[in-house]
């Protein structure tokens, strides 16, 4: 044998798996305020999780320790996410236990490459947004084509989580009911599928630009779309940096912002102002965010962007306030103007200019199309994301709770302006501070969607919903379980039931569209799964759709 002075790397060990054992894993945030304040409901949590496995006659191990001097047990860090694997037997079933906001690439690598059976949990509860992370993780999974099942629960009790988690540890799946989903079927002739195929080759003939500034937002795999994917629909991306946009808000003089904000308040808006920064919402605070709009409209019109979307999470969050007042207002065909540099144009005059909050490209994608279907039928095309939070029964049927951090139009208010209000964004996560746009969504008819991906093609999941008014006192009620400073929307799903959604949505977010009447609703999504459709896009009819 030749000698050497290579220095070759020693094998790994590979742990082998006991028997009747499970491990427990996490993903949690970047935020280090979030994991600390989130720690005790993820601790009761496990203990729910470990009673329920140990009744099955099997052992919870946790695979890695919790840290006293972090004061929390989730993996923080992608690095962490691939250092605890390096323990967990490659065979042996993980569990992946969700009760905050979730980085999904913390623990991406490792269950890329795990070969034993992967259950993601989480507790079904309003406080704090461990769904929303479920959703984003089990997304992030499917787009990665990494086998896993799923469960949720409110308390650990419930016969069917129960069951269900049993049926896991025997077998490594759990099935869902789908049976809510059909694929779109041949559509009959008429003037809103003539429609949509015509707005499709338009849309791949004369091509669209999104603006992202900063992908890969707050650990979302699932919502960076690749141009490979992309292009085909004559979609493309400008790629942007936010320090670009933070170095335009320094160019805004202070009375264009004065003129944004004197606007929103003639209009109806009103805020609520305090005097400490650190807890309160100040008038220095909204005046960045006057200055982020007036920059981010001059920077979409330098680049002739028809979309775009701000992280802000991670890259902004130290550096300036929250950037959920613009983006609400950019969602909205009624807002202050802006004019160009030189002051000779109104930028993007009497139109909306499609935001994707948080750099959300599964988002960009659906409210462009949204935005050209909905304009080309003369409705108004104010289009939001939406997190999937939380919902419970009322009144016989289940109500979700459905928000986000700041970006929705104000036209979802029933009165508009007058019915919005700025709220200070919590220091949790918004140490910046800022506005929000706080309001109850108007009750309608609504189509809502979400595009992701899965088998290395683009999918389109569309439904309708109805946006119901609830009493004033469960609204708040509601409001207070969950983020009382965000606007919220009161939905119920025509066809779907609770757990059918969770099993089958492959996002953290939903996005909504109103429609003015219930024909019209359903015209609209004829039209709009007509251009998916011709665009090359597999689309999936979900509950109760009339096409």
């Amino acid at each position: 044998m030749t000698s050497t002075t290579y220095e070759f790397p020693a094998p790994a060990a590979v742990p082998e798996a006991p028997e009747k054992v499970v491990y427990l894993t996490t993903s949690g945030d970047l935020r280090e305020p979030a994991n600390q304040a989130g720690w005790p409901t993820q601790e009761a949590f496990e203990s729910l999780l470990r009673a329920a496995v140990e009744r099955e006659g099997w052992t919870l191990r946790r695979a890695f320790d919790v840290d006293p001097v972090k004061g929390h047990g989730f993996v923080t860090s992608q690095r962490q996410g691939i250092e605890t694997f390096r323990a967990v037997p490659p065979d042996a079933p993980v569990v992946v236990a969700t009760t905050i906001w979730q980085y999904s690439h913390h623990v991406l690598p490792g269950l890329r490459t795990h070969r034993g059976p992967i259950l993601t949990v989480a507790n079904f509860a309003p406080d704090w947004p461990g769904l929303v992370g479920l959703l984003n993780l089990n997304a992030s999974l499917t787009k990665a084509q990494v086998p896993y099942s799923s469960l949720w629960t409110v308390d650990g009790t419930d016969e069917w989580f129960l069951g269900a988690l049993r049926t896991w540890l025997e077998t490594g799946t759990v099935e869902h009911d789908t049976s809510h989903v059909r694929d779109l079927p041949a559509l009959p002739d008429s003037e809103e599928a003539r429609l949509g195929r015509a707005l499709a080759e338009q849309l791949r003939t004369e091509k669209a630009i999104v603006g992202v500034f900063d992908e890969g937002c707050m650990g979302m795999y699932n919502a960076i779309i690749d141009d490979e994917l992309l292009n085909p629909l004559g979609i493309y991306k400008e790629r942007l940096s936010q320090s670009e946009l933070f170095a335009q808000m320094q160019t805004v003089p202070d009375d264009e912002a004065r003129a944004v904000g004197k606007w929103l308040t003639d209009a109806g808006m009103t805020f609520r102002f305090g005097t400490d920064p650190d807890t309160e919402l100040t008038e220095d605070q909204v005046m960045w965010q006057y200055k982020m709009y007036v920059a981010a409209l001059r920077l979409s019109d330098d680049f002739g962007l028809d979309a775009v979307g701000i992280q802000y999470q991670q890259g902004l969050k130290n550096v300036c306030p929250a950037s959920d007042l613009v983006e609400g207002l950019l969602n909205n065909v009624e807002r202050p103007p802006v004019t160009s540099r030189d002051g000779s144009r109104v930028l993007y005059e009497g139109k909306a200019l499609p935001h994707f909050n948080e750099v959300d490209e599964g988002v960009a994608v659906d409210a462009l199309i949204t935005n050209r279907v909905w304009t080309a039928m003369g409705l108004d095309p104010a289009t939001t994301l939406h997190d999937v939070r939380w919902g419970e029964d009322h009144d016989g049927r289940f109500v979700w709770v459905y928000e986000i951090s700041g970006s929705v139009p104000p036209s979802h208010f029933a009165n508009g302006y007058a019915d919005a209000e700025g709220w200070r964004q919590s220091p949790v996560f918004f140490p910046q501070g800022g506005a929000t746009i706080k309001g109850v969504s108007k009750p309608g008819e609504i189509v809502w969607s979400r595009v992701y991906v899965e088998g290395g093609e683009l999918h389109v999941d569309l439904g309708r919903a109805d946006v119901v008014e609830l009493p004033a006192e469960e609204t708040e009620r509601r409001s207070r379980l969950t983020n009382p400073e965000w606007p919220i929307a009161h939905v119920v799903l025509r066809g779907i039931t609770r757990d059918q959604f969770m099993a089958r949505h492959k996002a953290n977010h939903a996005q909504l569209v109103y429609a003015p009447d219930a024909a019209t609703a359903d015209r609209a999504l004829v039209a709009k799964a007509a251009m998916f459709d011709a665009l090359g896009v597999h689309v999936h009819l979900c509950g109760d759709v009339a096409v």
